[in-house]
């Protein structure tokens, strides 16, 4: 009875063969090899639970229009997809509305591109109401270009009353038309959604906390070094894409200051246009972020070229305004999972690297203090004389900077303390009584 039903999941399985279309003349040295892509864009698919029967990486010497792929390859993916039983072929590049519906009719399955196989993998993934919103957002704008006529029986539907009423609007006006008004209003909901972070960030900015944003390609070990620092148990997974939306969690750093840390969508390379978009306001944290993590898998065989990528989108968000020009100042390099190379002494390491391993625990403190460090040096170290009677004032420095030396006379205390530039000047507006002398 127990083979039967193993039997008979096997037969459900959704079967998938996974094509590379590779064109060499347009690919130069310093980006990843073909199989390293390959290689990717099967995590992805089996990422969404897709059984993976065929792999293959295809050379195209032109693109067809029709099918993207030549007339011989698409005669033998038709022969390779009926033999091997697939039922759904993922091609890793962008293929427009007319080569996908080709490539589905030569195949006689369906035909998903990268844009649609990553849209299809977010939408697994997101919980939370931005995340949702900003996936069927996504979606609709991808299918907007890609409706087919199903309704024949509906050709035309009749306009105005009675009888006497004109011709209508096809079946694919309306669908058009419905999606053109639900991505209105998703984009007015999260347009909401933006301007309640907003709120948010001002909020924590009156408290005011440091942020620390973790970025880096997808599958780096964000989520794992963030669990690994703050105790928290966002889901981490060894797959792509395994956590969508931001997650925030306050976490004391060895001075004692406390700061905020942040989770971010991974990045990856080619991401589609539709999602970039749409995907903006994950990325709103690292805008508003005082110290940028990049975390690197450095045990990945294309460590290099995924660092590229990030530093890619991060660059274009400057040239969008959505970040600051001083950006590369922010950073601080984390080289994630040296347990696999040896350990931290294995890799070299400079003022702007650290290396860890986010699951062993190995250099979390060091990375720890050098976040400290990095804070501390856009503090100033400032003196004040306090009445002995004034326990506010001192209370309000111990809670929002760090007190480096403390001196109790008869009538005063003299207290030596480090303070972000806006920190200073909030205490000298609140308590103007008492004279500040540099330290």
């Amino acid at each position: 009875m127990a083979t039967s039903f193993s039997e008979k999941k096997k037969k459900v399985a959704t079967r998938a063969a996974v094509i590379l279309p590779w064109e060499r003349s347009a690919h130069g040295q310093d980006v990843r090899a073909a199989e390293a892509r390959l290689e990717e864009a099967v995590g992805l698919t089996a990422s969404i639970g897709l059984v993976i029967v065929r792999k293959d990486v295809l050379l195209l010497r032109s693109r067809r229009s029709a099918t993207l792929l030549g007339k011989g390859q698409v005669d033998s993916l038709r022969i390779a997809v009926k033999a091997d039983q697939v039922d759904v072929v993922v091609v890793d590049a962008k293929l427009s509305p007319a080569q996908q519906r080709n490539l589905e009719t030569e195949c006689g399955c369906k035909v998903i591109d990268r844009t649609g196989l990553i849209l299809d993998i977010f939408g697994a993934r997101a919980a939370t109401k931005e995340g949702t919103l900003q996936v069927e957002l996504a979606h609709l704008e991808y299918q907007r270009s890609r409706l087919v006529r199903l309704w024949t029986h509906l050709e035309r539907q009749r306009g105005g009353f009675g009888f006497l009423g004109g011709p209508g609007e096809t079946q694919i006006e309306a669908d058009r038309r419905m999606i053109g008004d639900r991505i209105v209003r998703l984009k007015k909901d999260l347009e909401q959604v933006r301007r309640t972070r907003g709120l948010h960030r001002q909020a924590r900015k009156r408290v005011p906390f440091p942020v620390v944003a973790l970025v880096g390609y997808t599958n780096a070990g964000k989520s794992t070094l963030f669990n690994a620092l703050t105790g928290a148990t966002v889901y981490a997974q060894d797959q792509l894409f395994a956590t969508l939306d931001p997650t925030m969690r306050a976490i004391d750093l060895p001075s004692g200051r406390r700061v905020i840390l942040s989770d971010t969508v991974g990045f990856i390379s080619d991401l589609p246009t539709e999602l970039i978009a749409a995907f903006r306001a994950t990325l709103e944290e690292v805008a508003e972020a005082d110290i940028i993590l990049h975390v690197r898998d450095v045990a990945h065989p294309d460590s290099a070229s995924q660092k590229k990528d990030v530093l890619g989108v991060l660059e274009g968000m400057a040239k969008d305004d959505m970040l600051e020009q001083d950006w590369p100042e922010r950073i601080i390099e984390v080289l994630n999972k040296v347990d696999l190379l040896g350990g931290p002494e294995a890799i070299p390491q400079t003022e702007d690297t650290i290396a860890i391993s986010a699951i062993t625990g190995e250099g979390l403190e060091t990375l720890l203090a050098r976040i400290d460090a990095r804070i501390t040096q856009g503090m100033e170290t400032v003196r004040y004389c306090l009445p002995l009677a004034d326990g506010a004032a001192s209370a309000w420095l111990y809670q929002h900077g760090e007190v480096v030396a403390r001196e109790d006379k008869d009538e005063q205390t003299d207290i030596t303390v480090r303070l972000s530039t806006e920190d200073r000047a909030r205490f000298e507006r609140q308590f103007s009584h008492i004279q500040p002398m540099i330290a």
